[in-house]
Protein backbone atom coordinates (compact mmCIF):
# COMPACT_ATOMS: atom_id res chain seq x y z
CA UNK A 1 0.00 0.00 0.00
CA UNK A 2 0.96 3.20 -0.90
CA UNK A 3 2.14 5.49 2.11
CA UNK A 4 0.00 8.95 1.59
CA UNK A 5 1.89 12.01 2.87
CA UNK A 6 -1.16 14.06 4.99
CA UNK A 7 -2.49 17.45 3.55
CA UNK A 8 -4.29 20.11 5.76
CA UNK A 9 -4.94 22.89 3.88
CA UNK A 10 -6.89 26.20 5.70
CA UNK A 11 -9.10 27.95 2.63
CA UNK A 12 -9.78 31.25 4.36
CA UNK A 13 -12.43 32.42 1.91
CA UNK A 14 -13.41 35.50 2.08
CA UNK A 15 -12.00 36.90 5.29
CA UNK A 16 -9.11 38.63 6.79
CA UNK A 17 -7.14 41.53 5.08
CA UNK A 18 -3.31 41.68 4.25
CA UNK A 19 -2.60 42.60 8.33
CA UNK A 20 -4.63 40.52 9.58
CA UNK A 21 -3.44 37.61 7.91
CA UNK A 22 0.06 38.21 8.91
CA UNK A 23 -1.42 38.05 12.23
CA UNK A 24 -3.09 34.92 12.04
CA UNK A 25 -0.09 32.99 10.60
CA UNK A 26 2.60 34.21 12.84
CA UNK A 27 -0.16 33.44 16.01
CA UNK A 28 -0.33 29.57 13.72
CA UNK A 29 3.64 29.39 13.74
CA UNK A 30 3.56 30.23 17.60
CA UNK A 31 1.48 27.08 18.65
CA UNK A 32 2.94 24.48 16.06
CA UNK A 33 6.49 22.74 17.07
CA UNK A 34 8.61 21.08 14.33
CA UNK A 35 6.80 17.87 14.64
CA UNK A 36 3.57 19.41 13.32
CA UNK A 37 5.24 19.60 10.32
CA UNK A 38 7.33 16.61 9.72
CA UNK A 39 5.59 14.13 7.06
CA UNK A 40 2.73 16.29 6.13
CA UNK A 41 1.70 19.65 4.06
CA UNK A 42 0.28 22.38 5.64
CA UNK A 43 -1.24 24.75 3.27
CA UNK A 44 -2.90 28.19 4.09
CA UNK A 45 -5.04 30.12 1.23
CA UNK A 46 -5.71 33.61 2.04
CA UNK A 47 -7.69 35.82 -0.09
CA UNK A 48 -5.97 37.47 -2.95
CA UNK A 49 -4.99 40.47 -1.64
CA UNK A 50 -3.29 38.84 1.00
CA UNK A 51 -0.85 36.86 -0.85
CA UNK A 52 2.11 38.68 -1.32
CA UNK A 53 2.41 39.32 2.57
CA UNK A 54 1.75 36.21 3.08
CA UNK A 55 4.27 34.83 1.07
CA UNK A 56 7.19 37.03 2.22
CA UNK A 57 6.26 36.05 6.10
CA UNK A 58 6.99 32.31 4.94
CA UNK A 59 10.03 33.14 3.13
CA UNK A 60 11.65 35.89 5.95
CA UNK A 61 10.48 33.48 9.16
CA UNK A 62 11.70 30.56 6.82
CA UNK A 63 7.70 28.80 7.83
CA UNK A 64 7.44 24.98 7.08
CA UNK A 65 3.89 26.44 5.51
CA UNK A 66 2.99 25.94 1.56
CA UNK A 67 0.97 29.16 0.07
CA UNK A 68 -2.36 28.46 -1.63
CA UNK A 69 -5.05 30.36 -3.57
CA UNK A 70 -8.68 30.00 -3.84
CA UNK A 71 -9.59 30.40 -6.91
CA UNK A 72 -8.09 31.51 -10.53
CA UNK A 73 -8.79 32.12 -14.08
CA UNK A 74 -8.34 29.60 -16.98
CA UNK A 75 -6.49 31.96 -19.21
CA UNK A 76 -2.78 33.30 -18.64
CA UNK A 77 -4.15 37.18 -19.15
CA UNK A 78 -6.09 39.09 -21.32
CA UNK A 79 -9.05 41.59 -21.11
CA UNK A 80 -10.81 39.57 -17.73
CA UNK A 81 -11.55 42.64 -15.08
CA UNK A 82 -10.87 41.61 -11.77
CA UNK A 83 -9.94 37.94 -12.94
CA UNK A 84 -6.19 36.46 -11.13
CA UNK A 85 -4.40 33.72 -13.63
CA UNK A 86 -2.23 30.96 -12.90
CA UNK A 87 0.92 32.31 -14.22
CA UNK A 88 0.25 35.53 -12.06
CA UNK A 89 -0.17 32.88 -8.87
CA UNK A 90 2.99 30.85 -9.75
CA UNK A 91 5.23 34.03 -9.53
CA UNK A 92 4.18 34.77 -6.05
CA UNK A 93 5.39 31.51 -4.75
CA UNK A 94 1.97 29.99 -4.97
CA UNK A 95 2.19 26.23 -4.65
CA UNK A 96 -1.84 25.22 -4.44
CA UNK A 97 -5.14 26.37 -6.18
CA UNK A 98 -8.07 25.60 -4.71
CA UNK A 99 -10.49 24.64 -8.22
CA UNK A 100 -14.09 24.28 -8.37
CA UNK A 101 -14.95 24.80 -4.41
CA UNK A 102 -18.99 24.17 -4.20
CA UNK A 103 -19.18 27.86 -3.04
CA UNK A 104 -17.58 28.58 -6.86
CA UNK A 105 -20.05 26.06 -8.27
CA UNK A 106 -23.45 27.49 -6.25
CA UNK A 107 -22.77 31.09 -6.31
CA UNK A 108 -20.21 31.97 -9.50
CA UNK A 109 -21.93 29.31 -11.85
CA UNK A 110 -18.86 27.31 -12.36
CA UNK A 111 -19.59 24.04 -14.23
CA UNK A 112 -17.48 20.65 -14.46
CA UNK A 113 -16.05 22.30 -17.94
CA UNK A 114 -14.85 25.47 -16.22
CA UNK A 115 -13.30 23.73 -13.46
CA UNK A 116 -11.63 21.66 -15.81
CA UNK A 117 -9.91 24.53 -17.55
CA UNK A 118 -8.79 25.88 -14.38
CA UNK A 119 -7.45 22.56 -13.15
CA UNK A 120 -5.42 22.96 -16.67
CA UNK A 121 -4.25 25.92 -16.43
CA UNK A 122 -3.08 25.62 -13.08
CA UNK A 123 -1.22 22.25 -13.78
CA UNK A 124 0.53 24.45 -16.89
CA UNK A 125 1.87 26.39 -14.89
CA UNK A 126 3.36 23.71 -12.48
CA UNK A 127 1.33 24.15 -9.62
CA UNK A 128 -0.76 21.84 -7.52
CA UNK A 129 -4.66 21.94 -8.30
CA UNK A 130 -7.00 21.25 -4.79
CA UNK A 131 -9.88 19.96 -7.19
CA UNK A 132 -13.38 19.97 -5.39
CA UNK A 133 -16.40 17.90 -5.97
CA UNK A 134 -19.27 17.46 -3.47
CA UNK A 135 -23.05 16.75 -3.45
CA UNK A 136 -26.08 18.48 -2.43
CA UNK A 137 -28.25 17.44 1.00
CA UNK A 138 -31.13 17.06 -1.98
CA UNK A 139 -28.98 14.94 -4.02
CA UNK A 140 -28.10 13.17 -0.56
CA UNK A 141 -31.00 12.50 0.08
CA UNK A 142 -32.33 10.91 -3.49
CA UNK A 143 -29.66 8.69 -3.08
CA UNK A 144 -27.33 10.48 -5.56
CA UNK A 145 -24.31 11.33 -3.59
CA UNK A 146 -22.03 8.88 -5.23
CA UNK A 147 -23.18 9.46 -8.59
CA UNK A 148 -22.93 13.29 -8.36
CA UNK A 149 -19.66 12.52 -6.94
CA UNK A 150 -18.02 10.46 -9.66
CA UNK A 151 -19.72 12.49 -12.32
CA UNK A 152 -18.32 15.99 -11.06
CA UNK A 153 -15.09 14.18 -10.91
CA UNK A 154 -14.78 12.89 -14.46
CA UNK A 155 -15.39 16.21 -15.83
CA UNK A 156 -13.54 18.03 -14.09
CA UNK A 157 -10.54 15.77 -15.08
CA UNK A 158 -11.52 15.56 -18.59
CA UNK A 159 -8.61 15.38 -20.66
CA UNK A 160 -6.24 15.57 -17.12
CA UNK A 161 -2.78 14.19 -17.24
CA UNK A 162 -1.60 12.80 -13.97
CA UNK A 163 2.30 12.29 -14.36
CA UNK A 164 3.03 12.39 -10.81
CA UNK A 165 -0.07 11.73 -8.63
CA UNK A 166 1.15 13.97 -5.96
CA UNK A 167 0.55 17.04 -7.63
CA UNK A 168 -2.99 16.72 -7.64
CA UNK A 169 -5.02 17.03 -4.65
CA UNK A 170 -8.86 15.98 -4.73
CA UNK A 171 -10.94 17.27 -1.87
CA UNK A 172 -14.80 15.54 -0.98
CA UNK A 173 -16.76 18.20 0.62
CA UNK A 174 -20.22 17.63 0.73
CA UNK A 175 -22.16 20.99 0.34
CA UNK A 176 -24.58 20.34 3.10
CA UNK A 177 -21.67 20.12 5.59
CA UNK A 178 -19.65 23.52 4.45
CA UNK A 179 -19.78 26.43 7.38
CA UNK A 180 -22.79 24.09 8.80
CA UNK A 181 -21.72 22.90 11.68
CA UNK A 182 -22.67 19.07 10.17
CA UNK A 183 -20.11 16.72 9.14
CA UNK A 184 -20.42 13.71 7.53
CA UNK A 185 -19.96 10.89 9.55
CA UNK A 186 -16.13 9.26 9.32
CA UNK A 187 -18.49 6.47 7.33
CA UNK A 188 -19.79 8.49 5.27
CA UNK A 189 -16.88 10.53 4.11
CA UNK A 190 -14.54 7.36 3.76
CA UNK A 191 -17.26 5.96 2.25
CA UNK A 192 -17.51 8.43 -1.22
CA UNK A 193 -13.39 9.08 -0.62
CA UNK A 194 -13.21 5.41 -1.35
CA UNK A 195 -15.75 5.99 -4.32
CA UNK A 196 -13.48 8.58 -5.40
CA UNK A 197 -10.49 7.03 -5.40
CA UNK A 198 -12.08 3.74 -7.13
CA UNK A 199 -12.88 6.14 -10.42
CA UNK A 200 -9.43 7.42 -10.30
CA UNK A 201 -8.63 3.64 -11.50
CA UNK A 202 -11.06 3.44 -13.87
CA UNK A 203 -9.90 7.03 -15.27
CA UNK A 204 -5.80 6.47 -15.14
CA UNK A 205 -4.69 3.16 -13.43
CA UNK A 206 -4.31 1.50 -10.10
CA UNK A 207 -1.17 3.24 -9.23
CA UNK A 208 -2.56 6.74 -9.68
CA UNK A 209 -5.68 6.30 -7.86
CA UNK A 210 -3.59 4.55 -4.90
CA UNK A 211 -0.95 7.17 -4.92
CA UNK A 212 -3.47 10.32 -5.13
CA UNK A 213 -4.09 12.28 -2.12
CA UNK A 214 -8.06 12.89 -1.35
CA UNK A 215 -9.07 15.44 1.85
CA UNK A 216 -12.25 15.71 3.72
CA UNK A 217 -13.97 19.40 3.77
CA UNK A 218 -17.21 20.19 5.40
CA UNK A 219 -17.20 21.82 9.26
CA UNK A 220 -14.08 19.79 9.93
CA UNK A 221 -12.79 20.94 13.72
CA UNK A 222 -10.12 19.52 16.58
CA UNK A 223 -12.77 17.09 17.70
CA UNK A 224 -13.10 15.42 14.57
CA UNK A 225 -9.94 15.42 12.56
CA UNK A 226 -8.51 12.68 14.47
CA UNK A 227 -11.08 10.13 13.68
CA UNK A 228 -11.41 11.51 9.53
CA UNK A 229 -7.61 11.47 9.59
CA UNK A 230 -8.16 7.68 10.67
CA UNK A 231 -10.21 6.20 7.78
CA UNK A 232 -8.01 4.72 5.06
CA UNK A 233 -8.74 6.91 2.00
CA UNK A 234 -8.75 10.19 3.65
CA UNK A 235 -5.24 12.34 3.35
CA UNK A 236 -5.96 15.01 4.79
CA UNK A 237 -8.74 17.83 5.12
CA UNK A 238 -9.92 21.29 3.24
CA UNK A 239 -10.54 23.28 6.68
CA UNK A 240 -12.69 26.24 6.17
CA UNK A 241 -14.06 28.45 9.36
CA UNK A 242 -11.61 26.21 11.78
CA UNK A 243 -8.75 27.87 9.86
CA UNK A 244 -9.22 31.79 10.89
CA UNK A 245 -8.67 30.65 14.57
CA UNK A 246 -4.97 30.27 15.28
CA UNK A 247 -5.96 27.62 18.02
CA UNK A 248 -8.16 25.68 16.53
CA UNK A 249 -6.30 25.29 12.90
CA UNK A 250 -3.51 24.25 15.24
CA UNK A 251 -5.26 21.74 17.04
CA UNK A 252 -6.32 20.54 13.37
CA UNK A 253 -2.54 20.84 12.06
CA UNK A 254 -1.06 18.52 14.99
CA UNK A 255 -3.74 15.87 15.03
CA UNK A 256 -1.38 13.68 15.18
CA UNK A 257 0.02 14.47 18.94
Amino acid sequence: MTERRPIIAGNWKMHKDHLEAIQLVQRLAYHLDESDYEGQDIVVAPPFVALRSIQTLIDSDRLPLALGAQNCHWEAEGAFTGEVSAAMLARLDVAYVICGHSERRALFGETDEIVNRKVKAVQKQHLRPIVCVGETLEERQAGRAEEVVVGQLRGSLAGVKVVDPEELVLAYEPVWAIGTGETATKEDAQELCAAIRAELAELYDDATAEAVRIQYGGSVKPGNIRELMGEPDIDGALVGGASLNSDDFALIVGWRR
